[in-house]
């Protein structure tokens, strides 16, 4: 008996000793975090080492990767803004702070013209904040986008399958051009048998002369070849298919959580909307 009470009483003062820990280093980041934002309009560089330094003091404190990716937003970044607000939904321990980092991940998708992706992050907002009025909003214009960009990649398929038929009718011509010049050539080939044959006479009699031949240039007129230039991707961008997985993943967790909470028929309380720490 003495034993399991001398137990509990260490495991009491060793949760209670890691609660203050986690309470210290959280207190230490978010100090970070105010000084970053102090700085950002100012000094970019050490603002954005600050956030870093906030991270890296507790990294499940999503207030960090989530003002650094405002940071990068506002700075034009916005591929680091995407990787910096999906590390705050990772991270995100309420409805609240999930639905501030998906809304600004649909901001940041639309500036990049990824309207489809940004209807999906959009809507993790909405999930996690149905009353917020700017996330609807948003989310009407990214689907108005993503329809317009459907639409016109149908008319560019359109142009590509005219374009092709073009090509085709152009070949055709190029082989009847070609045989016409073949039959050409063939009504002409005695005649040029005939020129040859005076042509090396001449020849022959030159030499007889002492006189010498002309000569030719081995020049065979071949052009370099064209070499494609691979278009090289910016250090740090995204592909479109890479956004498009990352946003897939972040979409499934989200539905898994949904469902659970469905299940227990919990019913989160309604937060009211901002979209900065």
């Amino acid at each position: 008996m003495k034993f399991i009470s001398i137990l509990i009483l260490t495991l009491v003062s060793y949760f209670s000793f890691a609660q203050e820990e986690k309470n210290k280093a959280l207190q230490q980041s978010n100090d970070l975090i105010f000084e970053a934002n102090e700085m950002v309009g100012e000094d970019f560089v050490d603002a954005e080492k600050e956030y870093r330094k906030a991270i890296s003091k507790l990294p499940s404190n999503a207030v960090g990767p989530y003002n650094l990716g405002n940071a990068y937003y506002g700075s034009g970044l916005y591929d680091e803004a995407l990787l910096r607000h999906i590390e705050a939904v990772e991270t995100a321990s309420t409805k609240a702070e999930k639905h501030r980092a998906y809304h600004n991940i649909g901001n940041t998708l639309m500036k990049q013209k990824a309207c489809k992706e940004a209807v999906e992050a959009y809507k993790n907002a909405l999930r996690n904040d149905p009353t917020d009025e700017e996330s609807r909003y948003n989310f009407a214009l990214a689907k108005e986008c993503a329809e317009q960009q459907k639409d016109g990649e149908g008319d560019d398929e359109n142009k590509d399958k005219d374009k092709e038929d073009e090509n085709k009718d152009d070949e055709k011509k190029d082989e009847q051009d070609q045989k016409d010049t073949g039959d050409e050539n063939e009504d002409n080939k005695d005649q040029e048998g005939d020129d040859d044959q005076k042509e090396n006479e001449g020849d022959e009699k030159d030499d007889k002369d002492g006189k010498p031949k002309d000569e030719k240039d081995n020049n065979d007129g071949k052009d370099p070849k064209n070499q494609n230039k691979k278009q090289q991707q910016q250090p740090g961008q995204l592909s479109p298919q890479q956004i498009k997985n990352l946003l897939e993943a972040m979409n499934n967790q989200e539905k898994k959580v949904q469902e659970k909470i469905n299940a227990k028929k919990a019913k989160g309380p309604k937060v009211k909307a901002e979209k900065d720490w």
